[in-house]
C-alpha cells in the first residue's frame, strides 16, 4: 500500500507542539490544523506560515475561518496546491495521486470519522477536511491527517465515508478536493524564515482597517440573546465560529511572532496571547449567559481583547 509519508503510523504518531494539550486552543480549525501536521511530517516549520493570522476580520455573523493562503504555501515551501477534478470514484483519484507522491485534501463527513468521537462521530453530519496518506480499498481502510493528529478508519466507517452504500440510481456526492504537489527537496530553513518575515509585512498591510474585535463586541450581547433562544447545541456552533476562531487565530499569531523573533516582536506576541486568553475566558461567560439568560456582563467582556488588538497592531506598525 503506497503512501506519501511512508514513515508515519497512527499508533506511534506524535502531534506537533502547536497541538499540545497544554495550549489554550489545542485545536484551531480543520484546515489549519491539517497543514500544521502535514508540514511537520514534511520536516519544515509550520510556524512560518502563520503570518496570515493578522488578516482575520469580523464578518458580521462570524470571524474569518482562517486558512493559510495557497500562494503562501508555494512561496514558503514550494508546495503547490490546486483543485483536483473529481469525475470518477473519489477513491480511484486518491489512489492515483498517492501513487504519484501527492496528498489529497478532501472534504469529508465527520459522522464516519472515529477521531471525532464525542462531537460528531455517529451523531452529527458535518463537513471537515482531511488529507489521506494511505488508502487500502480492498481492505476498506485509510490513514489520514485530521485536526491535530493522524488517524485510521476502516470497515463500515470506510463505506460511509466513500458512500459505498449509495446505489447507481442515486450517484454519490462528489466532494471538493485539493491536491498538494511537494518539492523534491524541502526548502532551506533559513530561506523559509527569511520569506516568512517578508510575508509578515505583506499580511500586516492586509490587516482589517478597523478593529474586528471591537466590531464584534458591539453586536455580541444581542447575538447571544438570540443564541439563547435556540437549542443548546447551537451554542457550540456559535462559539466555534466566533470566540474560538479569533482566540485560536491569535494564539497562533503569537507563536508566529515569537518564532520569527522573540525579542523584536515580544510586545506584539504578548498582546496576541492576551487576545487569545480573553476569548477563552469569555467562552465560559458565554455558556453561563446562555444558561442563565443574563447578558449584561457581556457588554464589556471583550474590551480587554479589543484593546490588546489595538496595542498589537501599534507595536507591529513600529517594527514593520
Amino acid at each position: 500500500m503506497s503512501s506519501v509519508f511512508p514513515g508515519i503510523r497512527p499508533e506511534a504518531y506524535a502531534p506537533h507542539a502547536l497541538h499540545s494539550s497544554e495550549r489554550m486552543w489545542p485545536e484551531t480549525n480543520c484546515y489549519v490544523d491539517l497543514w500544521i501536521e502535514v508540514l511537520s511530517a514534511l520536516g519544515v516549520a509550520p510556524e512560518a506560515m502563520l503570518g496570515f493570522t493578522l488578516t482575520q476580520d469580523f464578518e458580521g455573523d462570524q470571524f474569518t475561518f482562517f486558512k493559510v493562503p495557497l500562494e503562501d504555501l508555494e512561496t514558503l515551501y514550494d508546495i503547490r496546491v490546486t483543485e483536483l477534478a473529481i469525475f470518477d470514484r473519489v477513491e480511484r483519484h486518491i489512489e492515483t495521486q498517492i501513487g504519484r507522491g501527492r496528498l489529497c485534501l478532501i472534504e469529508m463527513d465527520s459522522f464516519y470519522m472515529p477521531d471525532t468521537q464525542g462531537t460528531a462521530y455517529r451523531t452529527e453530519h458535518g463537513k471537515t477536511t482531511v488529507a489521506i496518506n494511505r488508502l487500502d480499498f480492498a481492505g476498506r481502510r485509510i490513514e489520514y491527517f485530521h485536526n491535530g493528529g493522524y488517524f485510521e478508519l476502516q470497515g463500515e466507517d470506510f463505506d460511509g465515508l466513500f458512500q459505498l452504500h449509495v446505489t447507481e440510481e442515486l450517484p454519490p456526492f462528489l466532494p471538493y478536493t485539493e491536491f498538494a504537489k511537494f518539492p523534491a527537496t524541502p526548502r532551506d530553513a533559513g530561506q523559509v524564515r527569511e520569506t516568512s518575515r517578508r510575508l509578515l509585512d505583506v499580511h500586516f498591510r492586509r490587516r482589517p482597517a478597523a478593529n474586528p474585535i471591537r466590531a464584534f463586541a458591539n453586536v455580541f450581547p444581542l447575538q447571544v440573546e438570540a443564541v439563547a433562544e435556540r437549542p443548546f447545541g447551537f451554542f457550540h456552533k456559535y462559539a466555534f465560529n466566533t470566540l474560538r476562531q479569533f482566540g485560536a487565530n491569535f494564539e497562533l499569531a503569537a507563536d508566529h511572532l515569537r518564532w520569527l523573533s522573540e525579542g523584536e516582536f515580544s510586545s506584539a506576541a504578548e498582546q496576541a496571547g492576551r487576545i487569545s486568553e480573553v476569548a477563552k475566558s469569555v467562552q465560559f461567560q458565554l455558556a453561563r449567559a446562555v444558561t442563565r439568560k443574563k447578558f449584561d456582563p457581556l457588554q464589556t467582556a471583550l474590551d480587554p481583547a479589543a484593546d490588546a488588538w489595538d496595542s498589537m497592531m501599534a507595536s507591529l506598525a513600529g517594527r514593520l
